[in-house]
């Protein structure tokens, strides 16, 4: 006998009436009790009540799944009403991950062969929505055939179905393609625009489906100009815009087909200007066709007049009101403006505005399609622009924008001087948030400027004296102090305001410096090697810095430690030398010492291993070489060596003879995707054969830098690894300075290297993972 239990009306009552969660939980498991005891009596009436009750349970979150047997049962079952809710329940209960969705399939497969219009319907939306991909193949002819029913209530689901099949299952694609060409001519609203979103899935996932729908683009081209000129029907209207939804997907496929096709792409130029100028922009579903017209003037091969009508376009969405239309526009103006640079320059004050936006979103596109619209004849404005908002952005971007500044001021700057100034004012602003390279990069430039050392000490020393909390900037000053201090305190800087400096007064600040709480170990480094070098610089006497230097010979930092006790030493044993040793920096050319020294050393390498083995008096003198700072007689007697092959630097260093240097290794790209690229490079060396070092190496040649860039690498357990060491987490857009990541991988039993990569990274705004496995690595690698 069946449990008397409460309707589902009476079941919503109390639960909502419960006045605690324990009250609730009650509730629901006294009723859940009455269902299964009405389950287990088997009563073919009540049982749809039943599962819909435990329907509503399931939708509050309590379990539910012995109700999943339930709908079997009901789907199976002849009557309308239990269809319904088993179809329901399945849909719930229901997904790919348990087995028991597999068994409706012959029900769902009678359904759709045999059924009245409504259980085809209800069959339908179950197999879009759980169907997997077993079950895809094994209904998908049932779908085709239903493809061209005369109901539109069923052809409209079955579209939509086969959308879902070829999601699941791509190759399925050749099934549908017949079909397509019929539903293109029907007229009712739902069919259409189910049957374009068909065709772009068919297209998007099959080479052969693009080529074969390429011959319906004129087809498309009459549908939407009808659309726009005479309209849909007034249901469909959306604010005077006729049927936006549809355009919006015919605009997204004519996207598709155009793409890299010349016959595609001139066919529906005129009509894309025509929906470019007779859309009502007052309401947003004209902007929304608007935009989706912009992006396939932009992906098609168009006319370059049209190209600038979109770029206007998106020009008057700047002005917008709406911040979510800005947002696009700026989005989309940073897409474009590498392959469109003169028209989007056009808007360069409206972006420029943009920057000033209270929205963090706002400003950060604004930010970077600024840094993107930087070239060699607005380089002064534009840079004059960004250091204003470097000086009230959030801090969120002030790293961003620093790093952006110094890109572009490194590739369009007008002088050098010019270029001094600008990341001098960089680092005065916004120093603790600029990349690692910026002091390096700073120093490099000065020391290749030799007509402006003196410009360059005076500012710094001026930058110093102000604020010495910005660390880069006090680690460019103390080098340049220690460097060029002489030019400093003679003040025969012509082109800044007469600075009379004297020397108590530049210890003191280097002083100030050093014992500042807000410098970092690095930065003490500096100053301590700027006092060193300033001792050979000063007119007065020494003995201050000795005492400043000898202090720090116990520091708790080891480096620093280190190079104190370095340079005590350099004062009590070498004072004769210390002149020599703490000359100034030789000129250093930006971008070629670097090619020409390594052509240098390879040459002398080859020299080398030309040359003869050494005999024993130049080893005698290599020997005094070292003894240099042992505080040893010259006349001190040296072992003799002997004269065996190997020479006699295998005796000196007691290490073995170095085996023949290994064949080079081929370079490989293994990942290129909208400007970022990723190179390995390899090398062995000779000393372990069997440890290989990879360097992966990210460029970026696109107009926005790629942030938080993280780059994982994993091996077979065969081939430990360790951990790589990145120099960054930034890849500067336009080609700027790479960043390097080091792997080193031990392989001694020589077996085939596989790698398998992850990099995320965030990009044009939005968060990319890549997981992808390296197998086409060169044989030398493992070999």
């Amino acid at each position: 006998m069946v449990v008397p239990s409460l309707k589902l009306q009476d079941l919503i009552e109390e639960i909502r009436g419960a006045k605690t969660q324990a009250q609730e939980r009650e509730v629901i498991q006294k009723e859940c009790a009455h269902i299964r005891a009405s389950f287990r009596d088997g009563d073919p009436l009540h049982r749809h009540r039943q599962l819909a009750k435990l329907l509503y349970v399931h939708m509050l979150g309590y379990p539910a799944h012995f109700g999943q047997m339930e709908c079997l049962k009901l789907i199976a079952s002849p009557r309308f009403s239990d269809k319904r809710m088993g179809y329901l329940g399945a849909m719930l209960l229901l997904d790919e991950r348990q087995d028991a969705h597999l068994l409706i399939t012959n029900s769902i497969k009678n359904d759709l062969s045999q059924g009245s219009q409504p259980v085809q319907g209800l069959a339908l939306c179950t197999l879009s929505t759980v169907g997997s991909a077993e079950m895809c193949r094994d209904l998908a002819t049932e779908v085709e055939k239903l493809l061209l029913q005369p109901s539109p209530y069923v052809r409209k689901k079955a579209v939509l179905t086969a959308v879902h099949m070829i999601r699941k299952v791509p190759e399925l694609s050749n099934i549908f393609l017949p079909p397509c060409a019929q539903l293109l001519q029907e007229r009712h609203h739902g069919i259409l625009l189910g049957t374009i979103t068909l065709i772009t899935e068919l297209c998007e996932g099959s080479p052969a489906a693009l080529r074969h729908f390429r011959k319906v683009v004129p087809q498309l081209v009459e549908i939407l100009r009808t659309l726009v000129t005479s309209g849909y029907s007034a249901e469909h209207s959306i604010s005077g815009v006729s049927d936006p939804f549809l355009q919006v997907q015919i605009l997204r496929l004519l996207r598709i087909l155009g793409r890299n096709h010349e016959d595609s792409s001139e066919t529906m130029n005129d009509l894309l200007a025509q929906v470019a100028t007779n859309t009502e922009t007052s309401r947003n579903a004209g902007n929304a066709v608007l935009l989706e017209t912009v992006l396939t003037i932009m992906d098609i091969r168009s006319a370059a007049g049209l190209r600038v009508l979109a770029v206007n376009i998106l020009g008057r969405f700047l002005l917008n009101s709406d911040k979510n239309i800005r947002y696009v526009a700026l989005t989309s103006l940073l897409r474009l403006v590498q392959s469109d640079h003169s028209a989007v320059q056009r808007h360069r004050s409206t972006v420029v505005e943009c920057l000033q936006e209270p929205d963090t979103s706002l400003s950060r596109r604004a930010l970077e399609l600024s840094l993107a619209l930087v070239n060699s004849s607005n380089v002064r404005s534009m840079t004059r622009e960004l250091q204003g908002f470097l000086e009230s952005c959030p801090p969120d971007l002030r790293a961003d924008c620093a790093s952006g500044i110094l890109l572009a001021a490194e590739r369009f700057a007008p002088t050098k001087r010019w270029h001094i100034d600008t990341i001098l004012h960089v680092l005065t602003t916004a120093g603790t948030h600029v990349r690692d390279d910026a002091v390096a990069n700073l120093t490099q430039l000065i020391g290749g400027a030799q007509e402006l050392h003196a410009y360059s000490v005076c500012r710094l020393y001026s930058a110093l004296a102000e604020d010495i909390s910005q660390q880069p900037l006090v680690q460019v000053a103390a080098w340049c102090i220690g460097e060029y201090g002489d030019l400093l305190l003679e003040g025969s800087c012509e082109e800044t305001e007469p600075l009379q400096v004297e020397e108590e007064e530049v210890l003191v600040l280097l002083e100030k410096v050093l014992q500042s709480h807000m410098s970092l170990p690095a930065t003490r480094g500096y100053a301590l090697t700027a006092l060193m070098k300033l001792s050979t610089r000063l007119r007065g006497d020494n003995n201050r810095i000795r005492q400043v230097v000898s202090i720090y010979g116990s520091c708790l930092d080891v480096e620093l430690q280190q190079r104190a006790v370095e340079y005590n030493t350099l004062f009590r044993k070498y004072d004769h030398m210390r002149a020599a040793i703490l000359e100034k920096m030789p000129l250093m050319e930006r971008g070629g010492p670097q090619v020409d020294e390594e052509a240098e050393e390879s040459k002398e390498a080859r020299l080398s291993e030309a040359a003869p083995v050494p005999t024993e008096p130049q080893a005698s003198k290599l020997l005094d070489l070292l003894d240099l700072l042992d505080g040893t007689s010259g006349d001190s007697q040296h072992p003799p060596l002997d004269p065996s092959p190997g020479g006699t630097l295998v005796h000196l260093l007691d290490l073995p003879c170095a085996p023949p240097a290994l064949a080079p290794i081929p370079n490989v790209k293994v990942f290129e995707r909208e400007g970022l690229q990723l190179n390995l490079s390899f090398a062995r060396p000779s000393e372990i054969p069997a440890l290989l070092l990879i360097t992966a190496t990210a460029t970026n040649s696109s107009g926005s830098d790629v942030t938080h860039f993280v780059c994982q690498a994993a091996v077979p357990k065969q081939t430990p690894t360790s951990p790589p060491a990145p120099s960054g987490d930034t890849v500067p857009a336009q080609g700027g300075l790479p960043i390097t990541q080091l792997l080193r991988i031990l392989n001694p039993n020589k077996a085939p290297l596989r790698l398998k990569l992850r990099l995320t990274y965030n990009h044009f705004g939005q968060s990319v993972q890549e997981i992808f496995e390296v197998n086409n690595l060169p044989l030398e690698t493992w070999q």
